[in-house]
Parts: C-alpha cells; structure tokens; sequence
C-alpha cells in the first residue's frame, strides 16, 4: 500500500484547504516571508541532492537535452494553460505562474520521484514523509493566493507517484547506485531552480526541465560504460 503517497498527497489537499480558509488571517508579509523560508527549503533540499552526483557531464547533460526538449514540446505552456482552467478566469498571469510552479513542485520534484521510487522498492517512507511536511506548508501559502484550486493538485499529484510507486519493482532493480545518485542530482537541480523561483529570483522554466528526470539515468549509464572507456 502507497501509505508515503497518499500522506502526501493528503497533505497537499490539507494544506490548501487550510490556507484557503485563513488566508484572510495572513497579511502579505507574512506570506511573502514564509514563502520566502519555503523557497530557501527547496534550494536546501536541491543542494543536498547534487551533492549526490557521480557524473556532472551526464547530469549537466540531461539538464541542457532535457529543458531543450521541454521547450520544444513547449511543456510550460501546456501546464500553464491546464493551470488556466484550473484558476478563474479572473486569475492573473503570475497567478497561472504560481499554479506551474505548484504544480511541479508537488508533482514532479526529484525528491518525490525518488521518494515514490523508494518507497515502493524498500518500504522507505521517509523521504516522502519529510516531502509531505513541507508540501503541507508550501500548499497552505499557495492556496493563501489561489484558493482551493491548489488542493486539486494533489490529483495528478497522488497518480503520478503513485505509478512510480507501483513500477518502483521493475524500474528499480535497472538501475546501478551511481545512476540513482546521479538521478537524485538532476532532481535536486529542479529543486534549487523552483526554489530560486519560489524567491522570485529568476523565472527559470522548471516545466520545461521535466524530461530531464528521463534522459538522466540513461546519459549516466551510457557515460560510466560508453564514454568512460574511450577516455
């Protein structure tokens, strides 16, 4: 049973039921403070990640591949448009910025991804556990802007893991620790740019960087066994 997955997923449905229904009791500083303490979580979560990685050209390499793909498949805007229909039609354009920036966050984060993955390999909960903690926090600020809607990600959100969850078996047991490692450093680059992003420090295209998370692990094991031999 997915236990990681859905206390997770209930804590992005909690947290936006919660900030929806306070928000009046929050001022603007307050939320921009705490959003601001949860952005430099994210961009401590994303440092620990890369301190991971084994092989920098093979991550840096699906990170450039990766977002080049997203940009093509123009996967922001995709997200950005599903958002739209989400929020109301009186919903603002950084407002639909929010709703991606969400969306990836508690959907497809390297820590929940390798959280569902481990989960469902071992019975560790405790990555998506320590994910769920913070979700709860991040749903409640952003839901204090976008109301309920924010709790409706916790949909795709429990799907997407708990798929990863399920396939963790086969998935899994393909793979080495380095291209785990390396997998983890990918998604801990994610992480530090939704975390930059979250501090409205740069507007990078975290969307976009999505199918990175794909391309990594087959880069790494190609580099370790292709590339490697031939230097």
């Amino acid at each position: 049973m997915p236990t990681g997955v859905i206390i997770d997923a209930l804590a992005v449905v909690l947290g936006g039921l919660l900030g929806s229904a306070l928000k009046q009791h929050f001022t603007d500083s307050f939320k921009d403070q705490i959003n601001a303490i949860l952005g430099l979580c994210s961009i401590a979560m994303g440092i620990s990640a890369v301190t991971h990685m084994q092989n920098m050209p093979a991550v840096i390499f699906a990170i450039i591949l990766g977002t080049a793909l997203g940009i093509w498949l123009h996967l922001e805007q995709g997200i950005s448009h599903l958002a739209g229909m989400v929020c109301s039609r009186t919903d603002s354009a950084d407002q639909n910025r929010m709703m991606v920036t969400a969306t990836v966050l508690f959907c497809a984060s390297g820590t929940g991804i390798y959280g569902a993955l481990t989960a469902g390999m071992n019975g560790d909960m405790s990555i998506l556990i320590s994910k769920s903690i913070l979700d709860f926090f991040t749903a409640a600020i952003f839901a204090c802007t976008l109301g309920k809607s924010v709790s409706l990600i916790a949909i795709p959100q429990f799907l997407i893991l708990d798929l990863l969850y399920l396939m963790a078996g086969k998935i899994v047991p393909l793979t080495t620790t380095v291209m785990i490692d390396d997998f983890k450093a990918c998604g801990g680059i994610i992480m530090l740019a939704t975390g930059f992003r979250m501090l409205n420090l740069k507007q990078f295209p975290i969307a976009d960087m999505i199918p990175a998370m794909i391309l990594v692990m087959p880069l790494s094991w190609i580099w370790v066994n292709w590339i490697l031999q031939l230097i």
